[in-house]
């Protein structure tokens, strides 16, 4: 009987480095215009293959507290149980399930939990194949990504129905991550 040996396993642990990433999100408002907010806390991790991206894991928890559309009243509205409800779901949470590589970068494929509600969601990520060392000697990468989702089916239902047709919020979200890794574990 043959035996086969595994391979060494490529995996390399990275956090999110909160001070040099952001979450932003984009959404239709009397359906002329667009408003922009952000998430300002937001941590996780990657346990990153680059010889086969599709061993790699994700794994993102944003405090749903820290939003930030510039303006107060709409943020506290925001937090309340219409929309996030972050007294009694503080966290918003992304969990991949399937990482596939496309022509330019990868399909993170995964879990996405909004206010108890947990839908599948898949980012197209765009990532730099470069890993730097900062001048504190910290390996460093990052990535971009985009998606798409219905906040509807995340519970996210408040609106007003508007006089001449249509709502006060659009129903689409548009979100864009930027964020900057640390590999764990300190300096390269």
């Amino acid at each position: 009987m043959a035996t086969t040996s595994l391979p060494l396993s490529t995996l390399s642990a990275w956090d999110i480095d909160p001070t040099h990433s952001g979450v932003h999100f984009a959404v239709k408002h009397l359906m002329v215009s667009t408003v922009r907010g952000e998430f300002g806390k937001v941590a996780g991790s990657i346990d990153l293959d680059p010889e086969d991206i599709t061993r790699s894991r994700i794994h993102a928890v944003i405090d749903a507290a820290s939003i930030n559309t510039r303006k107060a009243q709409r943020d506290v509205h925001l937090r309340s149980p219409d929309f996030l409800d972050v007294e009694r779901h503080p966290t918003i949470e992304f969990r991949s399930t399937r990482l596939t590589r496309t022509g330019e970068g990868f399909e993170a494929a995964g879990d996405l939990t909004i206010r108890g509600i947990t839908r599948p969601v898949t980012l197209r990520v765009e990532t730099s194949e470069t890993e730097l060392i900062d001048p504190f000697g910290n390996l460093k990468r990052g990535a971009s990504a985009s998606a798409r989702i219905s906040r509807k089916e995340f519970g996210l239902e408040w609106n007003v129905a508007l006089e001449t047709g249509g709502f006060l919020v659009g129903d689409e979200v548009k979100i864009e991550i930027d964020i900057e890794l640390v590999r764990r574990g300190g300096s390269a």
